[in-house]
């Protein structure tokens, strides 16, 4: 029984060293066969680039030329469009509208009579006035004659005179009276609105009729106190109008030298050209020119700067095939774009695309 075993177990450990070997057969020759088919791709991928530009190595970037230029600084606030001349006329005695002759839209002129109220007991006063006048002239003069011949007495004469005198008087108030019964425009302008109608009532106060002289206006906008030594008359000014899809390039025409104490802000203005229709209260945005560099100077992007571990700005250039740190003295800022001082020249290849990726010494590529 123990012979048994024992042939069994020879057995079994024969078969297994059998089995062993064959798995490293079997590993050998795929080893060998995975080297053949790496040579074989080798050779046919060369077989497929011959007559091809090699890629080249390096990090891939984009440069600019830089050029000096003048470079200006804006302040940007909001202001409205305003007209000197915007009225609201009114009536200026109380009374019954019985007139008017305008529309909006009408161009009118100075002294032109817009409406009229009724002037029915103020006409009837002048003409009881008159009848009297009449009679009063007419004592006055034969008064006179006397007196001019040393016949009557100086009181009757004189008497005669007052009366005469204080007729006129009242004459003339009333028909002062008659003529404020009149609404007349006060400007040469457009008629914007008619606010009443006949058989209303108007009364001193209570607008009746706008009238605009378009050919007059102007942006009002009021600036931070900070600005004033740095904004004057003549400043250069760029206009927007939001609503209009619309901007000019204007000058600064007035700015105000006493500064509101409750906003502290002063205001300035700039005339309109009466060639496009602007609206008065019309939103406006102005970028005043605060600064202006003192000749052409280098600007780059402001998002080409970076900052190293000592807090000095510098920005990469491109210095044949490598890339170049270049550490920059900054100015004023707008629009993205900041003034260099010092650092760059022109003709500098400015890094301005994979500046972020790049580093001292890097070999690069140009992106066409």
């Amino acid at each position: 029984m123990k012979k048994v075993i024992l042939i069994s177990t020879l057995a079994i450990s024969i078969l297994a060293c059998n089995s062993s070997d064959n798995k490293k057969e079997e590993l050998e020759k795929l080893k060998k066969q995975e080297l053949e088919l790496k040579a074989k791709i080798a050779t046919l991928e060369a077989s497929m680039n011959e007559g091809k530009d090699t890629i080249p190595s390096g990090i891939a970037i984009s440069v600019q030329s830089l050029k000096a230029e003048i470079f200006k600084n804006y302040i940007d606030i909001q202001g409205r469009i305003d007209a000197d001349e915007n009225v609201n006329v009114s009536s200026e005695i109380p009374g019954t509208v019985v007139k008017i002759n305008v529309v909006v839209g009408d161009e009118v002129a100075k002294g032109q009579v817009l409406a009229e109220t009724d002037a029915r007991a103020i006409n009837q006063s002048i003409a009881d006035l008159q009848v009297n006048s009449d009679l009063v002239n007419q004592i006055y003069e034969k008064q006179k004659n006397l007196w001019d011949q040393k016949i009557g007495t100086e009181v009757q004469f004189l008497q005669a005179k007052t009366n005469k005198e204080s007729m006129e008087k009242k004459t003339a108030a009333l028909q002062q009276q008659l003529l404020m019964t009149k609404i007349v425009s006060p400007i040469n302008g457009t008629i914007d609105a008619v606010d009443t109608k006949v058989g209303m009532l108007a009364a001193p106060g209570m607008p009746s009729i706008r009238i605009i002289n378009f050919s007059n206006l102007k942006v009002k906008a009021d600036v931070a106190e900070s600005y004033a030594s740095k904004i004057k008359k003549g400043s250069e000014v760029i206009v927007r109008f939001p609503d209009m899809q619309d901007s000019i390039l204007a000058k600064v025409n007035y700015v105000a030298r006493a500064i509101n104490p409750s906003t502290r802000s002063f205001t300035v203005e700039v005339l309109l050209d009466n060639q496009k229709e602007y609206h008065p209260n019309m939103v406006a945005r102005l970028n005043i020119n605060d600064y202006q560099s003192s000749g052409p100077i280098i600007v780059i992007p402001v998002k080409t700067i970076l900052k190293d571990e000592t807090n000095a700005s510098f920005v990469y250039v491109a210095d044949g095939k490598k890339a170049k740190k270049q550490v920059v003295t900054l100015g004023k800022e707008y629009n993205g774009n900041v003034e260099v001082l010092s650092g760059l020249k022109e003709g500098d290849m400015l890094v301005t695309a994979g500046y972020d990726v790049v580093n001292e010494g890097d070999e690069i590529v140009y992106k066409k």
